[in-house]
């Protein structure tokens, strides 16, 4: 990859991280948001509401990573299909996979409750950077999908 490309990814990862830090979006939200707004809003900024709730592992259930969540929902903004019966793109199941895949090899879980285990206190100052830090993981794994395969205008 380029520098410019790895300046995307980079910014993917800043801009899903800041608006988790900020309390501006939680997990899900903040990765869609920044996908979506670094796409050139491929779709109106309210898509947002989709991913509202995701978070705590689907509505603090601490199941499914919200932030894959969002990923798998950003993926869809290239990846997806818009009409009904439509041939699914190839690299939407295999790119929504790959997600699935890279976070459980990295964090040994895709599961909101295991992935936080080791914090006591879900709301402690530690799983809050914890989470931070995989949702900027997603939205950087996404956008570097999307480099790599070559669906980005100008990249």
């Amino acid at each position: 990859m380029n520098q410019e490309q790895n300046n995307l990814i980079e910014s993917a990862r800043q801009q899903a991280e800041g608006y988790f830090k900020k309390g501006d979006y939680y997990c899900s939200e903040a990765v869609l948001t920044t996908i979506n707004q670094l796409l050139g809003e491929e779709l109106p900024p309210e898509i947002v509401k989709l991913a509202s709730g995701f978070p705590v592992g689907i509505g603090k259930s601490k199941c499914l990573c919200g932030a894959i969540s969002g990923g798998v929902m950003a993926l869809g903004l290239k990846y997806g299909r818009t009409e009904p019966k439509a041939e699914m793109p190839s690299n939407s199941f295999l790119r929504s996979e790959g997600l699935h895949d890279y976070i459980k090899d990295k964090y040994g879980s895709t599961c909101c409750r295991v992935i936080t285990a080791k914090f006591k206190d879900f709301a402690s100052p530690e799983r809050v950077e914890h989470c931070i830090g995989i949702t900027g993981d997603v939205a950087a794994w996404v956008m570097s999908k999307f480099i790599e395969d070559g669906v980005l205008i100008n990249n």
